[in-house]
């Protein structure tokens, strides 16, 4: 069986993580009305804070769905994204986001130390998303405070 792999610029990888990202903020529906899903090859993996990692689209699905269902809506903030490039299959992007929570609302910096504030690491080939680590703080109304000492101080 023969590998393929199409060469694909920083751009273009960049073009795929921001089509994911726009589709959270359409409620998982892409840019063409296809499913998030469809972004992703068979055997990707996704990893989200106090969820762990999901292995191939039916659980990257089950843990859309499971995080999904806390969150009324999201908005990300396109202009304020930093963007690192590898050179080869993996884009880093870092950014800010508001929203609902089913808890609450979030911004970014409201307060600063509140939820709002995540980092990407992808890895994109094919035109499709092999793997996504998503590093934030998943306590988006900022409820869990008992447990930070310096918190209090605030």
């Amino acid at each position: 069986m023969a590998l393929s792999r199409q060469t694909m610029t920083n751009e273009q990888r960049k073009s795929v993580a921001i089509e994911y990202l726009k589709a959270f903020d359409n409620g998982g529906v892409t840019s063409d009305g296809g499913s998030i899903l469809d972004l992703f090859a068979n055997d990707a993996q996704v990893y989200f804070p106090k969820w762990g990692t999901a292995r191939g689209v039916e659980q990257i699905g089950q843990l859309f769905g499971d995080v999904g269902g806390t969150i009324k809506s999201i908005v990300h903030h396109y202009s304020n994204f930093n963007w690192i490039f590898s050179g080869e299959d993996f884009v880093v992007a870092e950014g800010t986001s508001h929203g609902e929570h089913r808890d609450g609302p979030w911004r970014a910096d409201v307060p600063e130390h509140g939820a709002g504030r995540w980092c990407d690491v992808f890895e994109i080939r094919d035109w499709k998303i092999q793997r996504v680590f998503i590093y934030l703080d998943p306590d988006y109304a900022g409820k869990d405070t008992a447990r930070y000492p310096w918190l209090k101080q605030k």
